[in-house]
């Protein structure tokens, strides 16, 4: 049995505030977990502090001699994350112009933390499955087999389950990295232990300035122990930092901190506060509807333009050409038929039809017809222009997300709403320079 005082130890030796409940336990069941061989998973919240339980389990564990590595699966570009973390032979890929070592084969003997485990590639996910079961692994462009001894540590802000529902992540894969669960809580879950680490951070900022620490009165304390801190630990400690800063009265009261405290409306949007659990927003779901709608126009836009150039260049809007692209008219409800509206032409000149639905023959004093090619050149350029606005959008949306966080390329993907490695992906596609 585990006590107290050890669980007491281990804060201060990884510089951990707090008394609550839930962290205890979930301290107590790093420590457990040490000492065995066996694979954890650490779920939580982004900013809880998951990697200081890693640190934990690696320390405290037969291992601790050997070489401990941290990897952001998140952060590696899909391309070449098996490379890193399998190693490449010379020639392999392009670019490859000598052999490397990958964190399994550089770590043999000690640990690796893979942390934003939900966010690896499916074909990495089964390379690591092979190396769970069996502690083999081959290179990339390799076809030799090698050994290694890494014990894994994983951890996830986003709930696997449903990951594997969606067929994002391998069931296997879950089941073989939950053998032991840890659960760190978010800092809303914690209590009295904002109020701790508050004032552990606004006197670190004190003496490292020489200045006098802040302090709350009773009121002010109150207001920040019922903020939610979506932004966890990273946002109680920025917000302690700019008030040291920024306050010439070293006793805060609830209305000055509260001019601190974002509102409701300069809250990030709820669709990057994933709790534990993995629940997300309803506004992932309008986004969606919306690039749904944006696509759709656009489509519709593309079948419109091709309607008009087979009408011009067949001389006439016909029977056949509506029935071609009968999807322009299924909202458009009407009695009279289609062979009604545009019968037929009694005479051999080409029939067309006027803004205001009239048929007339091509040279009946009719002055808006085309004019031949320069028309239909024109109907093609404006199409692929219209083909490539969804595009440009969302380059000039991701240049703008890079210039609002100063080319940081976490924070940028978390404002967009996609993963560091999709961005990463998208700067390269749309040649942005940072």
């Amino acid at each position: 049995m585990i006590k107290d005082s050890e669980i007491l130890t281990v804060k201060q030796r990884y510089g951990i505030i707090g008394n609550s409940p839930l962290l205890n336990h979930a301290i107590r069941v790093a420590m457990q977990a040490a000492p065995t061989e066996m694979t954890v998973l650490i779920t939580g919240e982004s900013g809880s502090g998951k990697e200081s339980f890693s640190k934990i389990i690696h320390s405290l564990s037969a291992r601790k001699h050997g070489k401990f590595i941290a990897i952001n699966c998140g952060a590696i570009p899909e391309g070449t994350i098996d490379s890193e973390l399998f190693g490449h032979e010379k020639g392999s890929f392009t670019g490859a112009h000598e052999a490397r070592k990958g964190y399994f084969e550089v770590t043999d003997g000690g640990s690796i933390f893979l942390d934003e485990i939900g966010e690896m590639p499916l074909g990495t996910q089964a390379r690591l499955l092979r190396v769970l079961e069996n502690g083999e692994f081959i290179k990339v462009g390799s076809s030799k087999v090698l050994k290694t001894n890494v014990r894994v540590i994983a951890a996830t802000n986003v709930n696997l389950i449903k990951a594997v529902e969606k067929g994002r992540f391998r069931e296997d894969l879950y089941y073989r990295l939950n053998t032991v669960p840890i659960y760190v809580p978010p800092l809303r879950e914690r209590g009295d232990d904002i109020a701790l680490l508050f004032r552990k951070f606004t006197t670190d900022f004190s003496e490292k300035y020489h200045v006098k620490p802040i302090s709350l009165n009773d009121e002010a304390r109150k207001l920040l122990l019922k903020f939610p801190f979506p932004g966890n630990i990273r946002q109680l400690k920025n917000l302690a930092e700019q008030i040291s800063l920024l306050e010439q009265e070293k006793e805060v009261d609830a209305i000055t901190l509260s001019s601190y405290l974002p509102t409701e409306q300069s809250r990030l949007p709820s669709t990057y506060i994933k709790s534990a659990t993995g629940n997300e927003s309803s506004d992932f779901s309008e986004r969606e509807i919306l690039y749904k709608v944006l696509f759709d126009m656009k489509k519709d836009m593309t079948e419109l333009k091709k309607l008009v150039l087979e009408s011009y260049q067949s001389g006439g809007l016909n029977q056949s050409i509506i029935n071609k692209h009968s999807n322009l008219f299924e909202d458009i409800e009407s009695s009279v038929s289609f062979e009604e509206q545009a019968p037929a032409p009694s005479s051999s000149l080409p029939m067309i039809i006027d803004p205001n639905g009239n048929n007339r023959k091509e040279n009946e004093n009719y002055q808006d017809s085309y004019d031949d090619d320069e028309a239909i050149e024109d109907i093609i350029h404006e199409e692929d222009d219209h083909s490539l606005s969804i595009e440009k959008k969302e380059k000039e949306l991701i240049i703008r997300a890079l210039k609002k966080h100063n080319n940081k390329r976490k924070y940028a993907a978390q404002d967009l709403g996609i993963s560091e490695r999709t961005l990463y992906r998208k700067i390269k596609q749309y040649d942005i320079s940072e």
